[in-house]
Order: C-alpha cells, then structure tokens, then sequence
C-alpha cells in the first residue's frame, strides 16, 4: 500500500483560492460596515420636532444657540436636539395666603402661560428642561402672596379681585418675561375666606342691598306723589275755570236745548209746565 502525497502545485492554488476568499469577504464586510456607519449618520442627521415644540441643538453638551422650528431638519450628526414645548400650558396654584388685614385665606389661581421660542435656547442653557418647577412655580407663589398682602380680605371676596388679578399679572410678567417665559393670562378661580369673616361680609353685603332697595321703594312713592299733587293740582285748575266761565244765562240756555231734545224724542214722557225758578217745564220719564 503506497503513501498518499499531495501535490504541490494542488496545495498552492488551493492557498491562493483561500487568499481570494478571504480578500473578497473582507471586502464585503468593509462595504457593509461603511453602509451601516453611513445609514447611523444619516439617521443621526435627521431632527424631528413634533407641532408646538422647538428644539434646541447641543454639541458635546454645549448648547449651540440654534433653535429648530416644528419639522424634520438635515443637522450635524454629532448635534443632539433637545424639543420644548412653546404651547400654551395651565398651571394651577392653590395657597394659603394673609390680607392686609392678616387673615389668612385660601386662594385658587391658575395661570396660562408659554415658552417664548425666540429665548428656547438661553432659558434650556440657563435653566434648564424643567423650567416650570425651577422658575414658574415658586414665581407664580410669591406674586400672590406678594399681592394680596396689600390688599383686604373683602377686596378679594367682592368687587377687588379684577385689581388683584392685574397686579398679579404685572408682576408675573415682569419676573418671567425677562427669564424667557411668557404670561398670557392669570385667573382667580376661587377665594375661600374664614366663615366668620365670611359670613359678616355677606351681611354686609345684604344690608347695603336691602337700603338701596328701601331708596327705590321712597324714590317711587316720591314720585308717586308728586304725580297725585301735580294731578290734583291741574283739577283744581280746571274747576276754577270752569266756573269762572258758567253763568245763569247759559245753564238756561243749555236747560233750553236739553228740552227741545226731550221733546223731539218718540219716548214717552209726562211734562209738567209750571213757575219752576227758571221758568222751564219739568219732563218726567215715566217708569
């Protein structure tokens, strides 16, 4: 039995084939890789910021000052966008706050508000994400208690809290407009005041409304009289006139007309003619 010997020439196209192979998977496996690096930049490229949003580009953490509208951008790879909303939001407030008077009262606020999309950038830099806990919040406390401090406790249940509501909006939108934050609206929901006070007020309230409507019933019966004065006054007027102008010589004379009436009447009728005062007949109508 021989020995198997391989042949030379069969082992070196044999190594050269392998070479080829592994040339060409290496190859392949280049392409795919820069394929696959060249589809995670384009993909890291693309910046999306949903509606009522923008977003603001950082660069190894740095914020570059560009801020993106709603919409899909082309951007550097290596920028990462940061999305804010810029739409209107509500936050409600409910605190214990003093009057003037140092009653403490329960107050409800809620105030619309939004981020301005021109300062995005500076307020996420300076700020941060949750500016609303940070700045917002703690502004929007101190304003109240800062403004119903000055004012009484009845201002705020009754006529006054328009005025407050102002003041409070004027001094939120001085402390939050220049940190980026626009104020649109602050609304005093409710006022919970102490029963006692409470209660003293709305007497208060209740006699101020029974004297006005005293002053109207005595302004009506005022008037009421002076209708009736005025009214008597024209009868009397009239009765004065009249009889300035009745004499004798017309009472007979219109004595003298209702008789020829009477007389041309087809109604039966007894007629008595006698020396009456002024000399007319008496006609009776028969029952």
């Amino acid at each position: 039995m021989t020995a198997f010997q391989q042949d030379p020439d069969a082992n070196e196209a044999f190594r050269k084939y392998q070479a080829q192979m592994r040339a060409a998977i290496g190859s392949r496996l280049k392409i795919v890789l820069i394929g696959v690096v060249l589809a995670i930049l384009v993909y890291a490229s693309i910046a999306y910021v949903p509606a009522g949003h923008v977003g603001v580009l950082t660069l190894f953490g740095r914020v570059t000052g560009d801020v993106l509208p709603e919409g899909t951008h082309f951007v550097n790879p290596f920028k990462v966008n940061n999305t804010l909303s810029v739409r209107t939001q509500e936050l409600k407030e409910t605190a214990s706050v003093p009057s003037d008077e140092g009653l403490v009262m329960t107050l409800d606020t809620s105030l619309l508000f939004r981020l301005n999309p021109t300062r995005a950038a500076d307020v996420f830099q300076k700020i941060g994400p949750n500016y609303i806990e940070v700045v917002v919040e703690p502004t929007l406390r101190s304003a109240i208690r800062a403004v119903t401090a000055m004012h009484s406790a009845n201002a705020l249940y009754t006529g006054g809290r328009e005025e407050v509501a102002q003041k409070i909006y004027d001094e939120l939108s001085t402390q939050l407009g220049g940190r980026g934050v626009e104020v649109q609206s602050i609304l005093l929901r409710d006022v919970q005041l102490p029963q006692m006070l409470k209660t003293s007020i709305e007497a208060k309230q209740q006699a101020e409304q029974d004297s006005l409507r005293m002053a109207f019933v005595l302004q009506k019966e005022k008037q009421e009289a002076d209708r009736k004065r005025i009214e008597a006054q024209g009868i009397h007027d009239f009765q004065q006139t009249v009889a300035q102008g009745i004499s004798e010589q017309l009472l007979e004379w219109k004595g003298i007309e209702a008789t020829e009436r009477l007389a041309n009447s087809t109604n039966a009728k007894v007629v008595l003619i006698g020396n009456t005062k002024n000399g007319l007949p008496l006609i009776l109508e028969p029952k």
